[in-house]
């Protein structure tokens, strides 16, 4: 059994904690979304009981990734920090009547299991921290940017020849 496989409900019961750091390159779901594999993700997950005595997991994470600026296409380093609270039911009928009693949009109820594998939650954390559409600040060069912009052609300007004077 893997180091990362744990018995969730054990976990919580005994309020676990858990921490590492995995390279980027060993989460290939992350690293397909960046534009290398370089970098690390430090990690914890912490366990114990929400206080209507359901079982809960906290999950952090935080570290550097590289991801490609959609305005430059120029790589550059993006801080990831993220936290979240799973709740754990046994199925998912149990998973629906916990979200209807908790009703907390900030806490996501998930189905756990005797043999949960922690690296796909951490991954899914990484992931759901990453930014929809990454770009720089101010981005660094942008003489591609500026070419594509003065390169563009008003669809109207074929128009201007058929003009009878």
């Amino acid at each position: 059994m893997s180091a990362f496989v744990i018995d969730a409900f054990e976990f919580c019961r005994n309020n676990g904690h858990r921490e590492g750091v995995t390279p980027v390159a060993e989460m290939p779901r992350l690293a397909a979304d960046c534009a290398d594999a370089s970098g690390t993700i430090s990690w914890s997950i912490q366990g114990g009981q929400t206080r209507q005595g359901y079982p809960m997991m906290t999950l952090s994470v935080s570290g550097t990734v590289q991801l490609a600026c959609q305005r430059c296409l120029q790589p550059f380093g993006y801080e990831l920090d993220s936290s979240t609270v799973l709740v754990l039911g046994k199925d998912d009928e149990e998973a629906d009547e916990i979200e209807e009693i908790l009703d907390d949009e900030s806490i996501d109820v998930i189905v756990g299991t005797h043999a949960m594998d922690i690296r796909e939650l951490l991954e899914d954390e990484a992931l759901l921290a990453l930014p929809q559409a990454p770009k720089h600040e101010v981005c660094p060069d942008t003489t591609l940017v500026d070419s594509i912009k003065s390169e563009k052609v008003s669809p109207f300007a074929a128009l201007k020849s058929l003009k009878s004077e």
